[in-house]
């Protein structure tokens, strides 16, 4: 059985010639990567970065740790009155664990907070807030978590929050809540003194809450900060309203000055200009000026002509002009300096008001003062009262019992230098983990589910055709040089590839010479041109007559590969009465033309938008048979399947079929579906060439592990 009829997987008692498998190595893994490093790097950043950035703008959490050691007693209890608080047991220490990690121990733990430590608690939400937003009203106590250090009797406490004086202080309650409960326990929590003491502290707490809630009440309701503030702030208030009020007056004192001598000088009738002010305004000195020079000239041109001589007359205008321009700026200085005088009066009345209403408020701040001071004694007195109780609650409760308690506070928690969370550098090792993991995972899996023909293997395990050849990436060359490499001769690196590809053509083939091979391709641009010339300069090469035609009727490219005029062809021919008379060789309509020795060229005779007319006609074959008289090959290109029909109407005409693959270009399923419809045909499929590969990719996709020595070797020989 040949290649070409060999099913997509080889059976395994199949030959190991027979069986193809694609064995990937480390190196190919790497050309993987690299070949969707740009597709895959910048996502893996991407996700990488995301990630990062998420964690990194989270809540930035302190976490402190406070320890208590547990003493196990060497007591033996044996009345049954006594309450023993020992631990003899796991079973004892879970209790314990459990009752710390307790709601009720957590709402002990927020009662016993006093109004300072709430304000620490807080702090962190207050720094958030916006302007004039209300302060929350709960209080955040923390993650706490308690747990046992194996095979020791101590117990860790950690409690996590936004600020670690907090975090700190919540550790530390949690450890004093839980003795002063085993305290409670062991006195049974009927002792007169501790309840009197508990009670009473707990009435002073809330007379202490209610007077200090009096003097916020009442600073709010008086608009103060606190009352030294709000003193210092309207004293400096009015210091600089009178500082103003006194410049504002001098400055209309001043400008009063001005208009008032502007006033006299009109009623004497004397020259404003006499007045600085005046004489001084806009443009005023400018026409005074200039009127005094008018004037001067007026003087010394009298002494030559009289009143009615022209240049007199001129001088007369200029100084009338002069005038009416002087006073109309005077006038606009003393109507500015009235607007001056206008404004410098409500200034001083503005400020006059200011200093009133700063007055205003001095006395009645001073007023406040006294009910201030009061409010604000009765809150401290409550807070001094409250403290002293609870310290004696303290004491009576401590003191009394603390000898009976096997809990001691080991080390106490410290507020944290650096938050515990974000940590920058485990969110550095996540971030660039799963980075990695896109990376690799969409490279290799892109590999996977690419579905376009790159290998040996795609082209003989999966659609089942035989590979005649691969030819490497010629985009290097001139587009005048690589559609004739075989007849130019030149020893280049693609010489080699089409004569492999003539080979193997030779070695599938199955019918004696003369005959016709059609080459075609699923989409346009995949290099079946390139391949037919070159694959016809290689059969001339080799003795054999063969004939090109470019059959691609509706976008001839041939003609201008081999730089021939496209006038005459099988489009001239079949308009001219398709004539299978005479010698076809030399029919002018034909216009087959000689492109090198053994090859000759049949173009297209032009474009047609209705091709399948001739390709369709009976004629078309019978020419294709008349020709194989004349040549021992005749090499047809054609257009691509992909794009339109005529291939396989060519197909039905011709003896055997090349397909043309370029690298990464088409789909496997869609080359399997033409190749499946090529088949159905009577003609013999020879195989695929691979086109467009570059040397490293020839290495990595079709296992030709030769081909960079054969290139090394080769380019030794210019």
């Amino acid at each position: 059985m040949c290649a070409a009829t060999k099913p997509p997987f080889a059976s395994k008692s199949a030959g190991r010639d027979e069986e193809i498998v694609e064995n990937r190595t480390l190196r190919d893994y790497y050309i993987i990567l690299r070949e969707r490093l740009w597709v895959a790097l910048p996502l893996a950043l991407l996700v990488a970065i995301s990630i990062g950035y998420y964690q990194s703008r989270t809540t930035p959490l302190y976490r402190s740790s406070a320890t208590l050691q547990i003493e196990k007693p060497e007591k033996v209890v044996t009345s049954q009155e006594v309450v023993d608080t020992g631990i003899n047991s796991d079973i004892d220490l879970n209790t314990y664990l459990q009752v710390i990690a307790s709601a009720k121990m957590r709402t002990r733990v927020q009662e016993s907070l006093t109004p300072k430590e709430r304000e620490i608690l807080q702090r962190p939400y207050l720094k958030d807030l916006p302007p004039g937003a209300a302060p929350p009203t709960g209080l955040d106590l923390g993650s706490m978590s308690v747990q046992s250090v194996r095979s020791t009797f101590l117990v860790s406490i950690s409690v996590s929050h936004r600020d670690p004086d907090a975090a700190a202080l919540l550790a530390n309650r949690y450890i004093e809540q839980f003795i002063e409960s085993l305290l409670e326990n062991v006195s049974g929590g009927h002792d007169y003194a501790v309840k009197f003491l508990r009670d009473r502290a707990t009435q002073l707490q809330e007379e202490a809450r209610v007077a200090e809630q009096k003097l916020q009440d009442y600073m709010r309701a008086k608009n103060l900060v606190s009352l030294d503030n709000s003193t210092n702030i309207a004293q400096a208030r009015l210091s600089s309203v009178n500082s103003a009020l006194q410049n504002a007056r001098l400055e209309r004192i001043t400008v009063e000055e001005q208009f008032g001598l502007v006033e006299r000088y009109r009623l004497e009738n004397r020259n404003l200009l006499e007045i600085t002010s005046i004489a001084g305004y806009g443009s005023v000195p400018d026409l005074s000026r200039q009127l005094e020079t008018l004037r001067r000239d007026q003087s010394l041109l009298a002494e030559r002509y009289l009143e009615r001589h022209p240049k007199m007359i001129n001088v007369g205008n200029a100084i009338a002009v002069a005038s009416r321009q002087l006073d109309d700026a005077i006038a606009l200085a003393v109507a500015d300096l009235k607007t001056s005088l206008e404004r410098a009066r409500s200034n001083e009345k503005t400020l006059e008001l200011e200093y009133a209403a700063q007055e205003k408020e001095q006395l009645r701040l001073r007023d406040l003062s006294i009910e201030y001071r009061s409010l604000e004694n009765q809150a401290q007195v409550a807070k001094n009262n409250y403290s002293q109780i609870l310290d004696r609650l303290t004491q009576a409760t401590t003191c009394k019992y603390l000898e009976k308690i096997p809990v001691r506070p080991l080390d106490m928690a410290q507020p944290a230098n650096k938050p515990y969370t974000p940590d920058l550098s485990r969110i550095a090792r996540t971030a660039i983990g799963v980075g990695l993991l896109v990376f690799f995972g969409v490279a290799i899996g892109l590999s996977f589910m690419d579905d376009r023909i790159k290998s040996a293997w795609d082209i003989e395990h999966f659609i089942g055709v035989n590979l005649l050849g691969i030819i490497p990436d010629l985009s290097a060359l001139p587009d005048t040089e690589k559609h004739n490499i075989l007849l130019a001769n030149r020893n280049s690196s693609g010489v080699e590839p089409f004569l492999g590809v003539y080979s193997s053509v030779k070695i599938h083939s199955k019918l004696d010479f003369p005959k016709s091979i059609l080459v075609t391709s699923t989409i346009p641009g995949e290099g079946k041109t390139l391949v037919s010339s070159n694959l016809a300069g290689s059969f001339s090469r080799h003795g054999k007559s063969v004939l090109l035609i470019d059959c691609d009727l509706r976008r001839p490219m041939m003609h201008r590969h081999f730089d021939r005029s496209n006038e005459n062809g099988l489009i001239t021919w079949f308009e001219n009465g398709a004539h299978l008379d005479g010698d076809l060789i030399r029919n002018a309509h034909l216009g087959i033309t000689s492109i090198g020795e053994n090859l000759s060229l049949l173009t297209s005779g032009g474009r047609s938008k209705t091709p399948t007319q001739l390709l369709e006609n009976p004629v078309f074959g019978q020419l294709l048979d008349k020709l194989k008289k004349h040549y021992d090959l005749i090499i047809v290109d054609s257009p691509p399947l992909g794009a339109v029909t005529d291939s396989l109407l060519i197909a039905e005409r011709v003896d055997e079929v090349i397909y043309v693959c370029r690298f990464n270009r088409a789909f496997r399923k869609h080359i399997r579906l033409y190749i499946k419809a090529l088949r159905s045909g009577k003609n013999e499929l020879l195989g695929i060439v691979l086109n467009g590969l570059t040397p490293r990719r020839i290495e990595y996709y079709s296992n030709y592990r030769y081909y960079r020595s054969y290139k090394k070797y080769y380019a030794t020989q210019d």
